[in-house]
């Protein structure tokens, strides 16, 4: 299928168009927000932003033989084309609800706590045993990725997996209601944005406005082993996956082999064997999810498992790294006391002294302190041999940890000291929340000797 024209964008968000009419019937070449990542045929989004004005750089997007500039302000002669409307921003989502329209297939909403991003990947990998699958890049999963990702949709696309990442009551709603999921992935519920969402049934509730966009026919599935999730009434048909008797979709003889993971799918009277080049416990959640969708949609067992086998990591999303020294787990996109737990429980299929490098988990609310220490206890609890820590509130992570834990004021002192505090052979695994930027730590380990 072939990409929205700007005459299509036009009357889908209610614009004030400027330019010449052959432009109305071209479709851009890419959709983008950076002014610096605009070139030949691309639309240029303007957005007003707290640092910069997306609007300052239109002369530039121009001058750079873009198609068109989607913005608020009316331009001067040699400063179009341009389609002007009262809020670009609104004016995305109404051009991506529309562009979302032209699509029969399968739209699969990705969300939940921790996850997201691995379940979205997990979840293409699977379907890509038997179709061709449009997911959301990266973490584009916020009012602005889900926008940008949508209207730049074309191709040749048999289902389309999208990630649907919230932080503010509302916002789901937003999402859904440009979206419109057949089908809804549910990975867990944990203590993350509890500033803004104030606890777990908040967090649940606002994943929840997700059903705002989904019709009586859509499907549910979520992790049976999460209390709020397995509890929850949906009021759509959902599938419950998990390690426990409840689930409709179940694992079997898990193992972890370091870098892998491998494991029997349970599904009613069909038993499956999966091996996944993935790391870490929490995976398993992932793999199932990915297997109960994937049955839901008609592949079959091999379809599934030849899918799955085609899994890679994302970013710095426990990233297994041998440096030579040492085996470096990169961890640095986020951090909370639920992902940081599943973290440290999958230390222990490496071999080696288990050493964590922790940094601030951010938007944690009034309790951030006590939730901190909670990790540090954890860590102290289940093997870790020595935990790390740089941050504000990360040092009561160390606190928490007791004999184990080493506290660091600033970056620089816990850089100069990591050759003393890393020994050759160890598991060093390093996570923060991604406004941290302890991947500038990641790197001083991979250069470690």
């Amino acid at each position: 299928m072939n990409g929205m024209t700007i005459g299509e964008m036009l009357r889908a968000c209610r614009g004030e168009w400027q330019g010449n009419e052959e432009t109305l019937t071209k479709a851009p070449s890419s959709i983008v927000t950076d002014s610096r990542q605009a070139g030949e045929g691309s639309l240029f989004l303007a957005l007003r932003g707290e640092k910069t004005d997306g609007h300052k750089y239109i002369p530039d997007v121009l001058q750079k033989s873009a198609l068109a500039v989607l913005c608020e302000e009316r331009g001067v002669a040699g400063e179009e084309p341009r389609i002007v409307v009262p809020d670009t921003l609104a004016a995305m989502q109404q051009i991506a609800a529309a562009s979302r329209k032209r699509w029969d297939i399968p739209f699969i909403g990705v969300t939940g706590s921790v996850g997201k991003t691995t379940a979205k990947e997990m979840l293409a990998a699977a379907l890509s045993g038997k179709y061709e699958v449009f997911k959301t890049p990266g973490s584009m999963n916020g009012q602005i990725g889900i926008p940008v990702s949508l209207i730049g949709l074309h191709g040749e696309y048999d289902v389309a997996v999208i990630e649907m990442g919230v932080s503010l009551f509302g916002e789901m709603t937003r999402l859904t209601n440009m979206v419109h999921p057949d089908m809804a992935v549910f990975t867990n519920i944990g203590d993350a944005h509890l500033e803004a969402l104030g606890d777990r049934p908040g967090i649940l509730r606002a994943k929840s406005e997700i059903l705002q966009g989904m019709g009586p026919d859509a499907v549910i599935f979520a992790n049976g082993d999460d209390a709020l999730l397995s509890a929850a009434d949906f009021g759509r048909k959902t599938v419950l996956f998990g390690l426990g008797e409840n689930c409709a979709v179940r694992a079997a003889d898990v193992r972890h082999c370091g870098e892998s993971l491998s494991c029997c799918i349970l599904a009613g009277e069909r038993s499956f064997p999966v091996t996944v080049p993935a790391y870490g416990t929490y995976m398993i959640y992932s793999v199932l999810a990915a297997a109960a969708v994937s049955l839901e949609l008609g592949l079959s067992d091999a379809e599934i498992a030849r899918g799955l086998a085609r899994y890679e990591t994302v970013g710095r999303r426990s990233r297994v790294v041998k440096t030579g020294y040492c085996t470096l787990v990169d961890d640095c996109y986020n951090a909370n006391p639920t992902s940081d737990r599943a973290a440290i429980d999958s230390l222990a299929s490496l071999s080696g002294r288990h050493v964590c490098i922790l940094g601030d988990m951010l938007e944690m609310g009034g309790n951030a302190p006590e939730l901190h220490r909670s990790v540090g206890e954890y860590a102290a609890a289940h093997g870790v041999d020595l935990v790390i820590t740089q941050g504000e509130l990360a040092k009561y992570i160390a606190e928490g940890a007791g004999t184990a834990g080493v506290h660091y004021a600033d970056r620089a002192s816990l850089l100069a000291a990591l050759p003393e505090l890393l020994h050759e052979g160890d598991v060093v695994l390093v996570k923060a929340s991604h406004g941290a930027h302890f991947e500038e730590i990641s790197e001083a380990v991979k250069q470690l000797s």
